[in-house]
C-alpha cells in the first residue's frame, strides 16, 4: 500500500496512516469500525485505501441523501450494513424567530466553543427559518445538554427522525474561464472577481480553506475537484482543466453554488 502515498498531498498522509489503522482493526477484528463525520475529500482517501483491500468495504451515510459530511462504516465483506449502524441523531433548532437570525457561521462557531471536535458533526441544513444539524448519537446527550444558547439567544433541540430532515442543496453551476496558473491566490482572486494582493491577504490570514483545511500558503497549488470557500466570498468548486489557449492559459471552469 505505500503506493498510495503519491496519489495525494503531503498533508493528507496523516489520513492515510489514519485510514490503514482503521482497516487493519476490521481485518484483525472481524468487526465493522464506524468513523466520526468525513468532509469529501476524506471520503475520497478512505475509499481509495479500501480499494487496495480485498475483503474489506466501506459505505459512507450522513443522515441525509447528498449530505456533504458522512460518517463511514468499514467492514468485513460478510457483514450487511445497515442505515441505524451509521449511530447519526437528527436535532432541529428551536429558537425565536422573530426576534434573531440564525446562521451556519453562528451555529458551528457555538458548538465548537464548546470545545466539540467539528468531526462529531455532521451537515447543518437550512430552509427558510427553519435549521437542524445532524451529530454523533454518541454524543448526542451532551449535546442535549449543553447547547442552550446560539450567541445569546436561547434556543432548544428536538430530536427527530433522520426521514424528517430538511433536503441538502449542493448544485454547483459552472463559468469557463482563463488563468494563468492554478495557484491559490490567483484561483480566489478569479473565482471572486478581487484583486490578487486582497486574495493574497486572505490566504495570509488564514481566511482560505481548500477542501476544509486551511490553507495559508498563497503558492499552494489547486487541483481539479478542490473544493475552495473564502470566508466572506462563500466556496466554489475547481472543475476540469480544458487544456490551454495560444497565449499558454489555462482553460478552467469554477463552481459556484446555486
Amino acid at each position: 500500500m505505500e503506493g498510495i502515498y503519491q496519489h495525494f498531498r503531503a498533508e493528507e498522509h496523516s489520513f492515510i496512516d489514519l485510514a490503514l489503522e482503521w482497516i487493519v482493526q476490521v481485518e484483525d477484528q472481524y468487526t465493522p469500525r464506524l468513523t466520526d463525520f468525513l468532509d469529501p475529500r476524506q471520503r475520497l482517501i478512505l475509499e481509495s485505501v479500501v480499494g487496495g483491500y480485498e475483503h474489506v468495504k466501506v459505505k459512507f451515510w450522513g443522515g441525509v441523501a447528498h449530505a456533504e459530511r458522512r460518517r463511514a462504516l468499514i467492514y468485513p465483506d460478510y457483514y450487511e450494513p445497515t442505515e441505524a449502524d451509521f449511530q447519526i441523531t437528527l436535532y432541529d433548532i428551536r429558537y425565536p424567530v422573530k426576534f434573531t437570525e440564525l446562521t451556519h457561521q453562528k451555529i458551528l462557531g457555538t458548538v465548537m466553543s464548546l470545545g466539540m471536535k467539528r468531526d462529531i458533526f455532521g451537515d447543518i441544513l437550512t430552509e427558510n427559518e427553519l435549521w437542524q444539524f445532524f451529530v454523533m448519537s454518541e454524543m448526542k446527550d451532551y449535546i442535549g445538554l449543553q447547547l442552550d444558547k446560539i450567541g445569546k439567544v436561547n434556543i432548544m433541540l428536538e430530536e427527530l427522525n433522520l426521514d424528517q430532515a430538511l433536503p441538502v442543496r449542493l448544485d454547483w453551476d459552472y463559468i469557463g474561464t482563463t488563468i494563468t496558473s492554478l495557484r491559490l491566490d490567483l484561483v480566489v482572486a478569479t473565482a471572486h472577481n478581487i484583486s490578487r494582493q486582497k486574495a493574497k491577504q486572505l490566504v495570509q490570514g488564514k481566511l482560505v480553506k481548500v477542501n476544509w483545511k486551511t490553507v495559508e500558503n498563497p503558492d499552494f497549488e489547486c487541483e481539479e475537484l478542490d473544493i475552495i470557500s473564502a470566508r466572506g466570498y462563500g466556496r466554489v468548486k475547481l472543475g476540469e482543466i480544458n487544456g490551454h489557449t495560444k497565449k499558454d492559459k489555462m482553460r478552467i471552469e469554477i463552481g459556484y453554488l446555486r
